[in-house]
C-alpha cells in the first residue's frame, strides 16, 4: 500500500513556474514508478510524465514535453514535477500516482493522491 501526498499547487502567471512534491508513505517507493496525472474542469483526468523506479526513464505528454521535468529522490520518497513557461490551458488539479508497472503507472496507476491545484493566469 503506498499512499501520496501532493504540495506546491497554486495561482501563477503565465510564464511562470511552479514545483509540485508528491510525498510517498511506505519503505518501497525506490521500487514504484510514478507519474503525475491533470485534469482540467469538465475533462478528463490526463497523463502528464512518469519516472521509473530508478530514475533512469522519464516520459512526457507532448503537450508538456520541454517545458516540465520529472524527477524523484528515494531518499526522500518524493517525486517531483518542475514545470516552467506555464499557459493557462495548464490549469488543472495535479495528481501524483504510482504503481509498481512503468506502462502502468503512465495509464491505470494503481495509487493516486488526492490532487493540487495549479492555476495559470493569462
Amino acid at each position: 500500500q503506498v499512499q501520496l501526498v501532493e504540495s506546491g499547487g497554486g495561482l501563477v502567471q503565465a510564464g511562470g513556474s511552479l514545483r509540485l512534491s508528491c510525498a510517498a508513505s511506505g519503505r518501497t517507493f525506490s521500487t514504484y514508478s510514478m507519474g503525475w496525472f491533470r485534469q482540467a474542469p469538465g475533462k478528463e483526468r490526463d497523463f502528464v510524465a512518469a519516472i521509473s523506479w530508478s530514475g533512469v526513464r522519464t516520459y512526457y505528454a507532448t503537450s508538456v514535453k520541454g517545458r516540465f521535468t520529472i524527477s524523484r529522490d528515494n531518499a526522500k520518497n518524493t517525486v517531483y514535477l518542475r514545470m516552467n513557461s506555464l499557459k493557462p490551458e495548464d490549469t488543472a488539479l495535479y495528481y501524483c500516482a504510482a504503481d509498481s508497472d512503468t506502462n502502468q503507472v503512465m495509464g491505470e496507476p494503481a495509487y493516486w493522491g488526492q490532487g493540487t491545484q495549479v492555476t495559470v493566469s493569462s
